[in-house]
């Protein structure tokens, strides 16, 4: 079945090429009592970034955004970037004991959530495309993060707090800017307190009724 005849699919983004993500979750949403399916079948997933500097607000807004895409119906998912070394687990728990003792992935299950941990033990991290490729299909991936990556539409998230100059002059994927204050750009600035003006633009950018 061609993903074309699907009625459910969201058109891809306009600022930069579209963007497929494949995933054998996929299969299901594409499946009928008529057809066989067989492999990987393609699904399209909106993608959206925020890109800013540490303490600008990035995290606080997308918390504000995400119920508000969430009461419009669509399934977001979330993909964070850090330069920092994390760990989700506790040491001295089982599922930490079998990564230490050299297992390359963990899968924890509940009735509540599943987590899957893999351990990259010297290989390349992937790449973003990589990343997304990994979700369950979804309507829409936010990403806090890579902020130098071509892949996708971003909002710059700044505060002249910081310190800093704002950084969309040296990122053409970024669109726009969310701010607290007055900027000298050609972008469209928004009022980064005002989340619901911000979550307005991003559907509209990604051209999602």
């Amino acid at each position: 079945k061609n993903p074309e005849d699907c009625p459910n699919r969201l058109p891809p983004f306009k600022s930069t090429p579209p963007f497929i993500a494949r995933n054998p979750a996929s299969v299901m949403a594409f499946s009928d009592s008529h057809t066989h399916l067989t492999g990987h079948y393609w699904f399209f997933m909106k993608v959206f970034g925020f890109a800013g500097y540490s303490g600008s607000g990035k995290t606080t807004l997308i918390e504000q955004l995400i119920p508000r895409f969430a009461a419009k119906g669509l399934k977001v998912s979330l993909i964070k970037h850090t330069h920092h070394g994390f760990d989700i687990d506790r040491p001295g728990k089982d599922s930490y004991r079998h990564r230490e003792a050299g297992c390359s992935e963990v899968l924890i299950a509940s009735n509540q959530r599943w987590v899957l941990m893999h351990e990259l033990r010297g290989a390349a991290e992937p790449s973003l495309r990589e990343q997304i490729e990994l979700l369950s299909p979804c309507d829409l991936v936010l990403v806090e993060g890579f902020k130098s990556s071509d892949l996708i539409p971003k909002l710059e998230v700044y505060r002249p707090a910081t310190g800093k100059a704002p950084i969309h002059p040296e990122y053409p994927n970024i669109v726009a800017v969310a701010s607290d204050a007055k900027l000298d750009t050609t972008l469209p600035v928004l009022d980064l307190n005002d989340p619901g003006a911000i979550a307005r633009f991003i559907l509209d950018h990604l051209e999602i009724p």
